[in-house]
């Protein structure tokens, strides 16, 4: 399997080539970006590794590489400031999205990859792909809110001293201002988590999750580790077709009375991309919120066209 990380040079796709590098299961590793020279860095220190970590080809290349990719992965773009939110970002990125896409279409994309949406606001570009280069909606996927339910999870576990990879919590919805923690069917080591964590505790356990994203950009000026494993999640249950069940971001077709927009719900991610979006039961405050995220997405949406 290959794949093009388009945005390669930059912190966060240079992070997902490292965690692609370490799980030694894709193939191939190709880094695309508009400054080249940073490009080719990036993937001549990885090569530097690949005695140790495996061994995969690495290259950088023009957007005439990613032609021939199995997975297209998109990571360029405006880095969020830690006081906006990430559909502010939408006038900034959406005209960097689309000739990225049309630089795609031209370079002649297999019409079997599948591309893998992670520049921010994601759903909306999730959405634009799919729409825009006229793409199987199964073959579009966006990080959503995989990042997040990570964060999650890590931060319940932190707080109440459990083993993070035991707790099982989700986040679901727009990867943004309107996400939704899912405590219905919260767990560790299948014990409901409502045994160790108060209200007040969920409470504060999802702000700080909510704000994760912007105090990294505060400290540090922007995500890198945690986005990288994310992306490499999801690449792999691609890669070995794992029908991995992820909240990965994907468009919506009558689930929870969602059409057309993209967001995060149970999803099963295979080789084929989506192969189903489960509609789960939730309590009902959940599902509003859910419900609300979608109205929102599709309000921004309508802006955008």
């Amino acid at each position: 399997m290959k794949v093009s990380i388009i945005g390669g040079g930059g912190r966060v796709g240079s992070n997902a080539a490292y965690a692609l590098q370490c799980g030694n299961i894709v193939r191939q590793i190709t880094l695309v970006d508009a400054n080249h020279e940073l490009a080719q860095g990036e993937a001549l220190d990885l090569l530097h590794g690949a005695s140790i970590a495996g061994d995969q080809i690495i290259t950088a290349g023009d957007i005439k590489a990613a032609a021939d990719a199995d997975i297209v992965c998109i990571t360029a773009g405006s880095r969020r400031k830690p006081d906006e939110s990430r559909l502010d970002l939408i006038n900034r990125n959406v005209s960097l999205f689309k000739d990225i896409l049309n630089n795609l279409a031209a370079a002649g994309l297999k019409r079997s990859a599948i591309i893998f949406v992670v520049s921010n606001p994601v759903d909306i570009l999730t959405r634009l792909a799919v729409v825009h280069l006229n793409w199987p909606a199964n073959q579009v996927i966006g990080l959503g809110t995989v990042l997040d339910t990570a964060r999650f999870r890590s931060l319940i576990a932190d707080a109440k001293k459990l083993p993070p990879s035991q707790v099982k919590a989700l986040i679901l919805g727009e990867h943004g201002d309107t996400m939704v923690p899912i405590w219905s069917s919260a767990t560790v080591a299948g014990v409901p988590l409502s045994s160790f964590v108060t209200p007040h505790e969920q409470n504060e356990l999802f702000k700080r999750t909510q704000g994760s994203g912007a105090e990294v950009i505060k400290r540090k000026g922007g995500a890198g580790y945690a986005v990288g494993l994310s992306i490499a999640e999801v690449i792999h249950a691609i890669a070995l077709d794992q029908r991995k069940i992820l909240p990965v971001s994907s468009q919506m077709d009558g689930q929870y009375g969602l059409k057309k927009v993209c967001l995060s719900i149970p999803t099963v991610v295979g080789r084929g991309g989506v192969i189903q979006a489960h509609e789960v039961e939730l309590w009902p405050k959940e599902k509003a919120g859910l419900v609300a995220s979608g109205k929102a997405l599709e309000e921004t949406w309508n802006k955008l066209k």
